[in-house]
């Protein structure tokens, strides 16, 4: 191999991607933490892998070739390319371009089995495929069923901004899953492990955090993909994808969205189990009990124990083996069956029968709270910091103006009395004469 000559001006890369470049990931967010294999350390290299796969991703998209590609990260003086220069100085410029020809050629195959996003309808229809394996897909368990919310929070973000690239605090996620900022930090690391998400930076002291969301799917692709590893939490959607049989498992997302922040679906309320029982009926109204086992992805007990506390508040009528939602349920009012003489009336009486009222309130106080302390500190560390950047006090040797007099003579300043012994000596030092000898301080 050999290198070649100058090259023509390149396209530009994005403005993230050009960062990652110049800068290299300020922000760790293509970090993948402390991996080994074979007994061997490879974080940094994983590291320096991921980044140098996603420049070479967004390099493909603007329509750098791949010699353009490796003349940049081997002879520029860029961050992202310093594994790359350390590779070539270690093992030879064949091995080094022979590792980011590799990553050359798995970004050009991962941008070409990906549909194209260059206008916001695009995207919206990326999305729109990214909603229908989510609601697809069986999110089992407490923490499925948390993760479910925080892909269904993020979801309306993205709608909104427009892009997977999108600014929310954990504090602010969390009250729109309606969860504690634990619980919604606990998501996170699960979707950030199994790259469903990656953090792009840490926020800033105004604004939270920037995200992204990740979907692996064209926006042609069907919906029924999954993983081999199974349905676990915060992996649901990980792992190379086969085709696998329909799991039945279906719900509506946005029903969902509308409901979770709610105090209704608190943890000892209806919960996420009970939030997945009326969006797979919002989806789907008229399941059997092993249907709605399968379309909200939850046991068998778990199904009888909701649905007799929804039959009880109304929200859901028995008809045969067939189970309804109530005309207005979705809205919390319920209606009067042979299983519930006295419906509620809507949310917040739904709340308080289930002992849940108030906790979102109460949930919102404490994070403002939180964030109130928080702006204290920032604002105090600010003044320590400038404290520490004022000008020191000047060093005990030095003679002050103070205490010298007009005529040379050391004095006292508050009495004007004469210091004996004490002179100033020719480079502004004090000296100390006695009859000893002259010592100076």
């Amino acid at each position: 191999m050999h290198r070649t000559g100058l090259l023509a001006p390149l396209p530009p890369l994005s403005a993230r991607m050009h960062k990652l470049l110049v800068l290299g990931d300020q922000d760790t967010a293509y970090a993948t933490g402390n991996l080994q294999r074979g007994g061997k350390n490879t974080a940094a290299s994983d590291h320096a892998w991921a980044m140098t796969r996603a420049v070479a991703a967004d390099a493909v998209r603007v329509g750098w070739s791949r010699a353009a590609f490796l003349q940049v990260m081997l002879d520029g003086p860029y961050k992202a390319g310093q594994h790359a220069r350390t590779l070539h100085h270690r093992r030879g410029y064949d091995k080094a371009a022979a590792w980011l020809q590799r990553a050359w050629d798995g970004a050009q195959q991962y941008v070409r089995s990906t549909d194209p996003i260059s206008t916001r309808q695009d995207f919206h229809a990326a999305l729109a495929a990214f909603r229908s394996r989510v609601e697809c897909t069986p999110w089992k368990g407490l923490a499925g069923k948390t993760d479910l919310r925080n892909l269904i929070a993020r979801m309306e973000i993205c709608t909104r901004a427009g892009s997977w690239d999108h600014t929310v605090s954990e504090r602010d996620l969390a009250e729109r899953m309606g969860c504690s900022r634990t619980t919604a930090h606990n998501s996170n690391q699960r979707l950030l492990h199994v790259k469903i998400l990656r953090q792009l930076d840490n926020g800033s002291p105004t604004e939270g955090a920037r995200w992204m969301l990740i979907s692996h799917l064209p926006s042609t692709t069907s919906h029924h993909w999954s993983t081999p590893k199974g349905q676990e939490a915060g992996g649901a959607m990980s792992g190379p994808f086969v085709r696998q049989s329909d799991t039945g498992a279906d719900i509506s997302s946005q029903a969902a969205g509308h409901l979770m922040h709610l105090d209704a679906f608190a943890h000892h309320g209806l919960g996420g189990s009970g939030l997945a029982v009326l969006a797979a009926l919002a989806e789907r109204d008229g399941q059997s009990l092993t249907e709605l086992q399968a379309s909200a992805s939850i046991s068998r007990p778990t199904a009888y124990r909701q649905l007799g506390k929804l039959k009880t508040l109304g929200l859901i009528r028995h008809q045969g083996e067939l189970y309804h939602l109530s005309p207005t349920a979705l809205e919390g009012i319920g209606t009067q069956t042979p299983n519930c003489a006295d419906p509620v009336t809507g949310w917040p009486e739904t709340a308080e029968r289930l002992g849940t009222a108030g906790a979102g309130e109460r949930r919102r106080r404490h994070h403002e709270a939180q964030r109130i302390h928080w702006r204290h500190e920032q604002v105090r560390l600010a003044e320590r910091r400038r404290a520490g950047q004022r000008a020191s006090l000047p060093h005990p040797a030095v003679a002050q103006a103070q205490y010298i007099r007009a005529d040379g003579c050391v004095i006292v300043p508050g009495t004007g009395e004469v210091i004996q012994d004490f002179y100033v000596a020719a480079d502004g030092l004090w000296i100390f004469h006695a009859a000893g000898g002259t010592n100076e301080s």
